[in-house]
């Protein structure tokens, strides 16, 4: 689904990400994990067309190139992200949000009740439906969290790249995110990319995990493989593991 080769990121003299190449395929949970700094979000940025990557630097999602493709056009295409700082919008209702995603974030036209029921039914399935007809001011972050996870949803993703969503949240609520994002593969087909920090909460659920370290890939393989690996416990897990 999506393939990255070779991709590199330099803000002057600095190189944030150094030649990554991965790929994740249908059906797949992977978590990106690394030290602050590592270039993780750097990374997603990249993917996602908020920063140009270098020339040379591959990114194709469902065999076509996207790294020359608008935010909107690649959202549009079905791979959509959330961020590590919650971005909502606190004048609106809970519903109203939500909408955003189903009418905007989609290449079809839609009519605004279809749009709706897409919505209402991110909602249900995030379980926010009680909240649809509040201010989005008035949430908890973790309800602020659990409504840009449904806007996206609302957008028909078929690859979700989510940015540290379970920071701030309480362990029973990060159990109940873990088990959403298991959901959100096992009855909606959508694949995950998932930077973490909390590694309890990616290795329940990953596949495969990926490491990145001083920009650069460190290792790749499933939760068992990269606890056991000497290189990221020496760089990263450190007596956690």
């Amino acid at each position: 689904m999506l393939a990255v080769s070779d991709l590199r990121k330099e803000f002057g003299g600095l190189v944030a990400v150094d030649d990554v190449t991965f790929e994740i395929g249908d059906g797949e949970i992977v978590g990106l994990i690394g030290p602050n700094g590592a270039g993780k979000t750097t990374l997603f940025n990249s993917i996602t067309g908020v920063l140009t990557p270098e020339d040379g630097s591959g990114v194709e999602f469902d065999g076509t190139d996207i790294v020359a493709l608008e935010t909107h056009d690649i959202a549009r295409r079905g791979l959509v992200r959330t961020f590590q700082i919650v971005r909502v919008f606190d004048e609106m209702t809970v519903l109203e949000n939500v909408l955003t995603g189903a009418l905007f974030g989609t290449e079809e036209s839609i009519s605004r009740e279809e749009a709706e029921e897409r919505a209402r039914d991110a909602l249900a399935f995030i379980g926010l439906s009680d909240k649809a007809d509040l201010s989005t001011g008035n949430l908890p972050i973790a309800q602020k969290k659990q409504l840009e996870l449904a806007r996206a949803l609302a957008s028909r993703p078929r690859l979700l790249l989510l940015d540290e969503i379970a920071s701030g949240l309480t362990p029973g609520e990060i159990d109940d995110l873990t088990d959403t994002i298991r959901r959100l593969r096992d009855e909606r087909d959508i694949s995950v990319f998932w930077i973490e920090h909390i590694m309890d909460a990616v290795m329940s659920v990953a596949d495969r995990v990926i490491v990145l370290n001083s920009g650069r890939k460190l290792a790749e393989g499933t939760p068992e493989e990269i606890r056991n690996d000497e290189s990221v416990v020496e760089a990263y897990l450190g007596d956690e593991a």
